[in-house]
């Protein structure tokens, strides 16, 4: 399966944007406010260089709390050129971001908008609060609104850019893709499970990735768990390729081997995997030893 996050315009935004701070940067007169634009443009820059291999875990706090910071610095230190950045304050709020960091995001604004209040007057300071509250109210609901589609799609995407291992939500959708087409093409198909060490999950990953075929994906079910689903022209492919399979993995794992044709679920075969006793079990058609 082709990854469908495409991160070509994204990055063409963020290198746009450092484009844009810099310049911003060359204009200002203060020399704090262009060391500040300067190290947005960079952080910019180094997102953008960094879109593809970067691990998704980590990515959503550093995202969202240096923007924060950056702005509120800005504001801070040259509040009579940058007044009119207080409005990308919504704007923030409407990212991915954690629970804590979205109230550091809210605090910053308010202190921001409070810090302007001697620049702009009393009766502007209370007209662009009566505004900008039902903006950032209006920017934390669409935050809250999207979480359930951003979790769907964080369960769903690569684990490892670069590499073909999705997590285990993908893997419940593909057994029932790939069941369907072995049925209509006569292509004989194994989920392949893996249990290990936690220390040793992810280079068993890469070696399982590397092994298997390029339209073959793996999958993570949990920290110890790996999985493969393995598409063969017949029994005895199948046969070849899982001797080939743990002659190049040599896994120090629990392993077990079941066609796709009697699996079931991927919630049965996982509990069966669970109750296996010995190291490597090769379930035979219509058996569920």
């Amino acid at each position: 399966m082709q990854s469908k996050y495409k991160v070509g315009l994204m990055r063409l935004n963020l290198w746009a944007a450092a484009l844009l701070l810099i310049l911003l940067a060359y204009l200002s007169e203060r020399l704090s406010s262009a060391l500040l634009l300067v190290l947005a443009s960079v952080w910019l820059m180094v997102t953008a260089s960094l879109l593809e291999m970067s691990h998704r875990r980590p990515a959503t706090v550093p995202w969202q709390l240096l923007p924060s910071l950056l702005l509120a610095g800005l504001l801070a230190a040259d509040p009579e050129r940058h007044a009119l950045w207080l409005w990308v304050w919504p704007a923030l709020l409407m990212l991915p971001q954690p629970g804590w960091v979205l109230t550091l995001t809210c605090t910053l604004a308010v202190l921001t908008w409070w810090m302007l209040a001697d620049l702009l007057g009393i009766e502007q300071t209370l007209f662009s609060g009566l505004v900008l509250l039902p903006l950032m109210l209006l920017g934390l609901a669409r935050n809250r609104h999207l979480l359930p589609t951003r979790s769907t799609a964080r369960q769903r995407m690569r684990l490892v850019p670069g590499l073909p291992l999705w997590s285990g939500q993908q893997l419940s959708t593909d057994l029932r893709r790939e069941r369907a087409r072995c049925r209509r093409e006569g292509v004989h198909a194994e989920l392949m499970l893996l249990r290990t060490s936690r220390r040793q999950l992810w280079p068993l990953a890469q070696d399982l990735c590397r092994l298997t075929h390029e339209f073959e994906n793996c999958y993570r079910l949990d920290h110890r768990t790996l999985a493969t689903l393995l598409l063969s022209r017949d029994g005895k492919q199948a046969s070849e390729r899982r001797h080939a399979l743990l002659k190049g993995l040599r896994p120090s794992a629990k392993v077990r081997f079941a066609p796709l044709s009697d699996l079931g679920t991927l919630e049965e075969a996982v509990q069966r995997f669970e109750r296996q006793r010995e190291d490597l079990q090769i379930e035979t058609e219509s058996s569920h030893g």
